[in-house]
């Protein structure tokens, strides 16, 4: 069947859904690479066919090319079979992403039970409810400190951002270093951050180094970290967690996909999650303790599904944009990726010239798949093959920035919902490319 399609595609190459069937067969027949030409195939003819990125997502996982694997999977959360969920779990466990993997478990097996993995049910029920023990980063003295960290990263360790980082730093790294000088102009050490832009670009990663840079404990959640079953529950989780960052006080607290556990109260109504968004409100602003000292970091893709409330003063009152890295960052992010590799002398202004707009996910990305290029030639000749410009600068030509599409959506918010002029950092990115 296999060389039959072959040969009908030779007579008809433009036809994907025959270039779609051979390259499934090709996947069952366990022929990954070959799968994967013809998955990127069908995507340079049409792209954002969502059947061949799982199809190429499922190859890159064979092929042991996790990250490249998770970049698609997380373009198409939502949209994926269950089948694709498991490999995405799996890519997402070799990457050390334990936590996201086991909520993304728990909540594939609740619907479908016959996908149990005995290998991930073996790691999970060791792990047990997200804290992990393998992770030698966690602070173990008490069981609220699950989520307490002391990060080995500081800005130095962050490629590009220097805007980002200038922010930060008047935001939160002065007042603590220098607080005679804020106190004298009223001002206290704390308050909240809200980082927003397309995924991939270090919002995570720049709030580590942030505690970092000024030696602080670190606490990073998710909506999943906070929401349980029960009724009242969720505000006591949030509370703990609120009071574990003044306890612990300096301390940054940083929240992923703050739009989850901050969404428009007008659009919940009755929902139990009123009282968590309130809850959460009144932690922010401190009604009966004292936030000095906690520095909250928060992050999202969509900021304009942040209710207004959480942008009010005194709580996420500067939002800072963070785009995808600049000529020099994706210099610094291919040099920090490709550090210790074989590899021949690096042009790395001119890949960095020809990957405009890629997010440093992509850039790993990028970096990953030409190490297992070089990798299979290497098995070939049974020499180390070293790295070259030339094949990074081939590598590039097959990859699109995933930050394109999120751009799409967030022009059509900095157009028509900039009333007070929030997303003018978007339309200035924007126009500078004359998108």
């Amino acid at each position: 069947m296999i060389e039959a399609l072959k040969e009908a595609l030779a007579v008809s190459p433009d036809n994907i859904p025959l270039r779609m069937s051979l390259a499934d067969l090709l996947l069952g027949e366990k022929q990954y690479s070959e799968a994967a030409q013809h998955f990127k195939e069908v995507l340079n003819q049409h792209y954002g066919h969502q059947q061949a990125q799982a199809g190429l997502a499922a190859c890159y996982f064979h092929l042991g090319q996790y990250s490249a694997a998770i970049i698609i999977y997380e373009q198409l959360e939502g949209k994926l079979k269950d089948k694709d969920v498991l490999l995405y779990i799996k890519c997402l466990v070799k990457e050390k992403s334990l936590e996201k993997a086991a909520i993304l478990y728990q909540g594939l097996i609740a619907l479908s039970p016959s996908l149990a993995d005995a290998e991930l049910d073996a790691l999970f029920r060791v792990a047990g409810n997200g804290s992990f023990d393998n992770d030698e980063d966690w602070d173990e003295d008490a069981s609220n400190d699950i989520f307490l960290e002391k990060p080995d990263i500081n800005f130095s360790d962050v490629g590009g951002m220097q805007k980002v980082k200038d922010e930060i730093s008047m935001k939160i790294i002065h007042p603590l270093k220098h607080p005679e000088i804020y106190k004298a102009y009223g001002k206290k050490a704390g308050g909240g951050i809200l980082l927003y832009g397309p995924p991939g670009c270090g919002k995570t990663l720049i709030a580590k180094a942030t505690a970092g840079e000024i030696n602080s404990k670190f606490i990073a959640i998710g909506l999943h970290d906070i929401l349980d079953m029960w009724i009242g529950n969720s505000e006591k989780n949030l509370h703990e967690v609120f009071e574990t960052a003044r306890d612990h006080a300096p301390c940054v607290l940083f929240i992923d996909e703050v739009d989850a556990l901050g969404a428009s109260r007008s659009d919940l109504r009755q929902s139990a999650m009123r009282h968590t968004i309130n809850q959460f409100l009144s932690e922010l602003d401190g009604i009966d303790s004292n936030n000095e000292g906690v520095l909250v970091l928060a992050a999202t893709n969509a900021p304009w599904s942040v209710d207004s409330a959480f942008r009010r003063p005194g709580r996420f009152d500067r939002l800072i944009f963070v785009p995808p890295p600049d000529e020099n960052g994706r210099e610094e992010i291919l040099k920090s990726q490709l550090k210790d590799k074989p590899s021949e002398a690096i042009d790395y202004k001119k890949i960095s010239a020809a990957t405009a707009e890629f997010s440093g996910a992509d850039l790993k990305a990028l970096v990953d798949r030409t190490i297992e290029e070089k990798l299979e030639q290497s098995f070939r000749s049974g020499q180390l093959s070293a790295i070259t410009t030339r094949d990074l600068l081939q590598m590039a030509k097959t990859m699109q920035p995933t930050t394109r599409e999120w751009f799409s959506t967030a022009r059509n918010y900095a157009l028509y919902s900039n009333e007070s002029g929030q997303y003018n950092e978007i339309l200035e990115y924007i126009k500078k490319r004359k998108w």
